[in-house]
């Protein structure tokens, strides 16, 4: 069980301390532990109630009335707004709840209304993202367990893989022809999913070879399928230095590919990558490299 301070249900809230001072005393919404010193501290479930509270409190809702209701009530309500409403910080909220109890009904529920009512694209970028950041935060912490991450990106993953299905795949004259992959040891594959997705709908081919993938085996793809472009990404396989060496290899295997990198670990580093390197920083920035075709 993770432990919280009042600032820190503030940052994961959005309430203010001094509101939540105020809801502890005149409504009970929760009741802090202290520890052996005397020092307030807050749990799991406060959190994930505080959450709900959140919600509905920015949708109207009276904290007088919201206390009165029980934990399913309060649940059936959010579900209600979440898919009727658009408000990004409540569905935001409401797949952080869903993943901290792991409720695959709701976190469907809350993510298909969200596609219906932007179109994918448009819910990755403005609720799939911030939720992923949402989640940094609460890794940070220790507030969620792996089980509870693979459950929510396994989900995540399986929308995409849908998405992308259901875009044409037939040959358009002109279009760029993309290998993408993760370098060995590299397992975090929501971010390239969601490229192959853009690259594919902007009427580009995509050769996607995943996860861990061996740097041997990239010389017969590219020669095979005539790529003109990769894309890879560093997420955490690698140190600083044998992300550079290994962005180094790339661009000496594949000189006439443009080399496409991007990821966590590139972040915030000033680099001085060789000529046909490109550094992604942002979903933005990738998009400007995606002429669209179709």
């Amino acid at each position: 069980m993770s432990t919280y301070s009042i600032k820190d249900l503030e940052k994961f809230t959005g309430i203010k301390a001094h509101t939540l001072r105020i809801w502890e005393k005149r409504y009970g919404v929760v009741e802090p532990e202290r520890t052996t010193t005397n020092i307030r501290y807050y749990t799991d479930a406060d959190l994930k109630k505080l959450l709900n509270i959140s919600i509905l409190n920015r949708h109207g809702f009276k904290i007088s009335d919201i206390v009165e209701l029980s934990d399913e009530e309060m649940s059936e309500k959010i579900l209600l707004l979440t898919q009727r409403l658009y408000d990004a910080d409540s569905q935001i909220e409401g797949l952080v709840v869903s993943m901290i109890d792991v409720d695959e009904n709701r976190f469907d529920k809350i993510l298909t209304s969200t596609i219906i009512k932007l179109g994918f694209e448009q819910a990755v970028l403005k609720i799939i993202y911030p939720f992923f950041q949402r989640i940094g935060m609460l890794w940070q912490v220790g507030s969620i367990s792996p089980a509870q991450e693979h459950f929510m990106s396994n989900l995540i993953r399986q929308k995409l893989i849908v998405a992308i299905d259901g875009l044409a795949t037939s040959a358009i004259p002109g279009a760029d022809t993309f290998l993408l992959f993760l370098p060995e040891g590299e397992w975090h594959e929501i971010g390239l999913l969601f490229s192959s997705y853009l690259i594919r709908k902007r009427g580009h081919h995509v050769i996607y070879l995943g996860q861990s993938v061996p740097f041997e085996n990239l010389s017969e793809i590219v020669a095979l399928r005539k790529c003109n472009r990769i894309l890879t990404q560093f997420i955490a396989a690698l140190d600083e230095e044998g992300v550079d060496n290994y962005i180094t290899r790339l661009a000496e295997a594949f000189p006439r590919c443009l080399v496409m990198v991007s990821g966590s670990q590139l972040t915030d580093r000033a680099l001085s990558p060789p000529s046909n390197v490109v550094v992604i920083n942002n979903i933005d920035q990738l998009r400007d490299y995606l002429p669209r075709i179709v």
